[in-house]
């Protein structure tokens, strides 16, 4: 329903910017002055657009609570983040490990998470400091509104770059599963900030900070998103070279160059050894190996699948449990075989993603109009240097991403400020265009923040609407939808004396992506520890080593999961059976199956 709202703004918007372009110009020209004065304490700026996004979303709180982890992303982050908060950069394996087996994590030869530690770095900083993970989120989001507005500052006028901070923090800040969830794409983009914002700086003053942000960026999106940030080094790295070459850091004043040098390359150069270093420490701390990640090991352990769809599948490794096979050889290798036999849908899929979360309607109309209004028709020569060079970062970026089989917005969150900047320059443009001698050029740029603003106001009147999506195909406004079950039970055990062991007994029926078993850092010491259902033996052996706890039982699957003492009664080995006479993943079904279906088989929700 949101969608449709905001569709129609954008239609009531084009209509009275060509019927009537003058509505409203006398209240809003001494309200645009005052905000370009603004602007230009460039530094007030920044601070002020990080100060709303995190006093907006303090606000936001009563209708929109800190919000419990359900998807598998999420607790893995989260087992990273308790990690680093006990001061460890891993944990030793369990003995009883088998039991706790899960998605994106490893048990072996560490217990950690799969992924690389950014994430999970601030989510630590919010777990010791605030006692909530979350407020790492929370911190991390504002970083990323300020970092957007700053590096906005580097490539255009300081009104627009404010204008785009505060767009970024009504769509990014507010109602978004990069706020409101552990797995968003808020640290990555903060990292994509810095080093296209640091790029126009060294180019203008050769200064040791710039050089150093930039380092930083480029080590926060190394441990975020390397895949994607290699493709953002690419045209940031040739622009720097270019730069180099065609003379931008030669000087016949020799102390110059040498000034040059020691304030741009030998920082940057000194920073990225110091991350390759540091990353390869945890690497061999993790996985025994400085150049095997724990993702690596992750795959090689659990995940047959290939991620681009030309891969052959691999060896299918051998599952403990029947839960993981379902979902390695069910829904993970659905998404291969759907990238691989249509791949066109596949291109469509992610273009329809990705235009959801980042554009939408409102941020549409300076878009498709920038070609409209260029004074000499679209054509590279005439969209300026900016333009061009923004155009090239986000396509390397994009070029990249089409080619893995899987898509979600935070993929490509290091390029969430290019995409903000080509907003912008369009909107720019947009302002000037004045056909038939009629300012609705200005008209439809000043219904761009209004119609943001009253979407924002939207979302927080009508809750209801704001899940119309399924968690894959999130917009800006669309939480993710979560099981808040599992959350309850924790709930009604730490409140309850004593420790607490639950054994998860799934139906044969169960989707994969409804996940349960999850533990925290130290097991051992948890008030609530999660394990599998292995039948009456293996669970006998787990029972014995947690004496000291209460044992529980609970059914996700159920109508209503609830606990209940836990007394074996075989469902296990029942469960098991009825797995080994099913084929979870028949490749010649894929082939012959229509699209549509297989995207209802791909966008299951989480229940």
């Amino acid at each position: 329903m949101l969608l449709l709202i905001e569709c129609g703004l954008v239609v009531v918007a084009l209509m009275v910017a060509f019927i009537c372009p003058r509505l409203g110009a006398r209240w809003l020209q001494p309200l645009e002055g005052y905000f370009a004065r603004l602007s230009r304490r460039r530094a007030l700026s920044v601070v002020l657009v990080g100060g709303t996004a995190l006093a907006l979303r303090l606000l936001l709180l009563p209708i929109l609570p800190i919000p419990e982890p359900a998807i598998h992303d999420e607790f893995s982050y989260l087992l990273a983040a308790d990690t680093f908060a006990h001061g460890r950069l891993t944990n030793p394996p369990h003995p009883m490990w088998i039991h706790f087996e899960t998605f994106h994590e490893i048990q072996q030869p560490t217990y950690a998470s799969m992924y690389y530690p950014a994430q999970g770095l601030f989510l630590a900083l919010g777990q010791v400091v605030f006692r909530n993970p979350h407020w790492g989120v929370w911190l991390s989001t504002g970083l990323m509104c300020a970092a957007i507005c700053w590096m906005l500052q580097g490539w255009l006028a300081p009104p627009w770059a404010l204008l785009g901070g505060m767009l970024a923090v009504i769509r990014l800040g507010t109602f978004s599963y990069w706020m409101n969830s552990y797995w968003g794409g808020a640290v990555a983009a903060l990292g994509g900030a810095l080093v296209l914002g640091a790029l126009p700086r060294i180019k203008s003053h050769r200064r040791i900070r710039d050089a150093l942000l930039m380092g930083m960026g480029f080590a926060i999106v190394a441990n975020s998103r390397p895949y994607e940030g290699l493709f953002l080094a690419i045209p940031v790295v040739a622009a720097l070279v270019f730069w180099v070459r065609s003379g931008g850091m030669r000087s016949s004043n020799v102390t110059q160059s040498q000034i040059s040098l020691a304030r741009i390359i030998l920082p940057l150069s000194a920073l990225l050894l110091l991350t390759a270093v540091a990353m390869g420490y945890y690497f061999w701390r993790v996985t025994g190996s400085p150049f095997r990640t724990p993702y690596q090991v992750n795959v090689a352990t659990y995940n047959p699948v290939p991620y681009f769809p030309r891969q052959a599948m691999k060896a299918v490794p051998e599952y403990h449990h029947p839960v993981m096979r379902i979902y390695y050889l069910g829904w993970t290798r659905r998404q291969y075989e759907f990238g691989r036999f249509h791949p066109l849908f596949l291109f469509l899929l992610k273009n329809s993603r990705f235009w959801l979360f980042f554009v939408g309607p409102v941020l549409a109309i300076p878009l498709f109009a920038f070609p409209v209004v260029l004074p000499h028709g679209f054509s590279l020569g005439t969209i300026g240097p900016r333009a061009r060079f923004m155009m090239l970062v986000c396509g390397s970026v994009l070029v990249g991403e089409l080619l893995p089989v899987y898509f979600s917005p935070h993929y490509i969150a290091p390029i969430t400020c290019a995409i903000y900047a080509l907003i912008m320059i369009a909107t720019q443009s947009l302002r000037r265009w004045r056909p038939w001698g009629k300012p609705s050029g200005i008209t439809l740029v000043r219904a761009v923040p209004m119609i943001a603003v009253a979407m924002l106001i939207l979302c927080a009147l009508l809750p209801t609407a704001r899940n119309e999506l399924t968690p894959q195909m999130a917009t800006w406004y669309s939480p993710i939808t979560v099981n808040t079950y599992r959350a309850r039970i924790v709930t009604q055990l730490s409140a309850q004396p004593g420790l607490h062991l639950v054994i998860v007994r799934y139906s044969p029926d169960h989707v994969p992506v409804n996940e349960w078993v999850f533990n925290g850092a130290d097991i051992d010491q948890s008030k609530v520890v999660w394990a599998r259902d292995m039948g009456a033996d293996q669970n006998s052996e787990l029972i014995r080593y947690f004496k000291a706890r209460q044992v529980w039982l609970v059914e996700p699957d159920s109508a209503v999961p609830k606990l209940s003492p836990y007394l074996d009664d075989g469902s296990f080995s029942t469960w098991r059976d009825d797995l080994n006479v099913r084929n979870v993943a028949r490749t010649d079904v894929v082939k012959q199956s229509q699209p549509a279906k297989l995207l209802r088989q791909l966008f299951q929700p989480v229940s």
